[in-house]
């Protein structure tokens, strides 16, 4: 199991971020929250690391902080709930308030997150209720000061776009969750923390 990487950042392109460790070049999948704690490429980088194995990929997922890692891990033990959908939730709502939303038996505000469905709120719920108050889940995962550069080839709104899609969103949900927001002047990493902000509180 490979734990933790620390390395060069050498590409992101939310949800897929590209470490350089002693030469190797290792590409990870990582929720939102930790592209905005991310620092410019060519700058040293240390990820918590997830490696899920299936026979047709080997698939390493990367957490800027242990507690979105421990949730993820937990969260893809709930049935139903894959690394993808563990991923959304990650993208969609920090850790402190996931863990709020499941004490307090709050369906309404899990299924505003895509692909959260009724049925899957009270399962998320039922399940992980246990667990969360003997998760190791620190002070949560809040946006941290980190700015994702889009290349200057790319648009930051349709930057913005692709990542969502990649995320799982249908290409017109994500095409509409951005243009619901303002972008003007902003990076991608800023118009698709309000994208996910705006469709949660919806």
């Amino acid at each position: 199991m490979i734990g933790r990487l620390r390395g060069i950042l050498l590409e992101k392109h939310p949800p897929y971020l590209l470490l350089e460790v002693n030469g190797v070049g290792y590409e990870l999948e990582a929720p939102i929250s930790t592209f905005y704690k991310l620092p410019e490429t060519g700058q040293e980088l240390t990820l918590y690391t997830h490696l899920a194995v299936r026979e047709d990929a080997h698939t390493l997922y990367g957490f800027a902080a242990m507690e979105e890692r421990t949730l993820f891990r937990n969260l893809i033990k709930v049935s139903g709930i894959g690394a993808k959908l563990a991923l959304l939730i990650l993208s969609g709502m920090s850790v402190d308030s996931f863990a709020r939303c499941v004490q307090e038996g709050d369906t309404a505000a899990l299924t505003r997150l895509p692909g959260v469905g009724k049925k899957t709120a009270e399962r998320l719920i039922v399940e992980m209720r246990d667990r969360i108050g003997t998760l190791d889940l620190g002070e949560g995962s809040g946006a941290g000061a980190g700015r994702w550069i889009a290349p200057a080839a790319l648009n930051p709104s349709d930057d913005a776009i692709s990542a969502l899609v990649a995320l799982g969103y249908r290409q017109t949900d994500a095409a509409r969750m951005v243009n619901a927001v303002e972008t003007d002047g902003l990076p991608s990493e800023e118009i698709i923390r309000r994208a996910l902000q705006a469709s949660v509180r919806k």
